[in-house]
Order: structure tokens, then C-alpha cells, then sequence
């Protein structure tokens, strides 16, 4: 499911929406659609546990009847874990951090100086390709916290990013880590997303929903 994009997601779930029969709102206009707002999707070829959206219903209904109908609908491997009543303000702006987990088929002693030498720049510019054309950025920025320690197969990157405008993404800090390292260190990298919400002051990123 890491390799599906977030257009295919899309689809998804709004034919999940159909097939619950939920009391959803559409948007005006010649051709209305569904009212589903999406926040902060993760890239393509990661997996991920925390991917939030906000529906609009043209009606009251139980959150939990809600999220038992969707799950149902929903094609095997795209998890409802929990549906609330949407919080005043914008979802997108409690989404101010991500917090990942990076598993790397090379050792951890071939990959901590590369992490050392990282976070002890100021400033690290890494290229990627967008819809735009080749972007130059600083990664270092957004890099609230990075940690290594050992895996059974390789190393485990434990990371902290903070959201952003340019959007820095983990295989842009896995760009950074192998032009300092003497391994391929994104070659095979399995990147999961393990929660996005609002950023404590202690690095910690916290639950959007709450």
C-alpha cells in the first residue's frame, strides 16, 4: 500500500464514502463534489499510520457509526483508526510536525557519522525534482530530531520533522545522510510515518484530534 499515491487514496475513499452511504455534503457549482478536505499527505513509497482528512456531512451523525461504516467500505490495507467531531480552526495548522521511522539494510556504524556529521551543520542543501523543476533547499532546518540505533536487518532512523514551506521530506534528509556516508543509505529504505500533529516544546509531536 506505500506505493499507492495520494490520487489513488483518494479515489479510495471517496468510493468508500458512496459505498457507506454517508449523508455527505457536496460542494456547489455545475459539477459538485464531496466536501473532503485532505491534510498533509505523505509521499509516495512511504507507509504511514497518521493520515488525516475532515468530511463534511449535510447532517448530525455519531462519530463512531461513522468510522464503523467506513472501515467496512474500505479497501483491505486503508485503516480507519478513529473518526471525532472536527475542532474549530483548520486541521492543516495543527499538523505543524511529523515523526518517522527510517529502516535501513546497512549497518549502524556505517550510518551514525553521516548522522553526526549532519546534525552538526547548520545548514545542509539537498536537490530534489518538482512539478517546478530542480529545487535547492536547506533540510537542516526542519530536522527537529535525529536519532540511530541498531535493527535486526540494518539501522533505524528515528526522526522528527518540522512542516514547512519548502515541504522537506525524509528521503530529502536520506539525500543529505548519503552524500556524508560511505553506504547507500536511501537504497531500500522502508519509511513509515508514526504520527503528524502539533509540536510540543520538547520535540515531541502530539495528537491533532485531541
Amino acid at each position: 500500500m506505500r506505493f499507492t499515491s495520494h490520487r489513488d487514496f483518494s479515489r479510495a475513499f471517496e468510493r468508500a464514502v458512496f459505498r457507506a452511504r454517508l449523508p455527505m455534503a457536496y460542494s456547489s457549482g455545475f459539477n459538485p463534489h464531496p466536501r473532503i478536505s485532505y491534510a498533509g499527505a505523505a509521499p509516495t513509497g512511504s507507509a504511514s499510520e497518521a493520515e488525516f482528512l475532515e468530511i463534511a456531512l449535510a447532517q448530525v451523525v455519531v462519530p463512531d457509526d461513522v468510522a464503523r461504516e467506513l472501515a467496512e467500505a474500505m479497501p483491505a490495507g486503508l485503516d480507519v483508526l478513529q473518526v471525532v467531531e472536527a475542532a474549530p480552526g483548520s486541521l492543516a495548522d495543527r499538523l505543524e510536525a511529523s515523526r518517522w521511522r527510517i529502516d535501513l539494510p546497512v549497518a549502524v556504524d556505517r550510518v551514525t557519522p553521516a548522522v553526526e556529521q549532519f546534525l552538526a551543520e547548520e545548514q545542509v542543501e539537498v536537490q530534489r525534482m518538482t512539478k517546478k523543476g530542480l529545487r535547492t533547499f536547506d533540510c537542516r532546518a526542519a530536522v527537529v530530531s535525529l536519532t540511530i540505533e541498531s535493527a535486526d536487518a540494518g539501522s533505524r532512523l528515528a526522526l522528527v520533522l518540522r512542516h514547512g514551506t519548502p515541504s522537506v521530506r525524509p528521503d530529502d534528509v536520506l539525500t543529505a545522510l548519503a552524500a556524508r556516508a560511505d553506504a547507500e543509505v536511501g537504497e531500500r529504505a522502508l519509511l513509515t510515518r508514526l504520527a503528524q500533529g502539533p509540536l510540543a516544546p520538547d520535540g515531541t509531536v502530539g495528537d491533532p484530534l485531541s
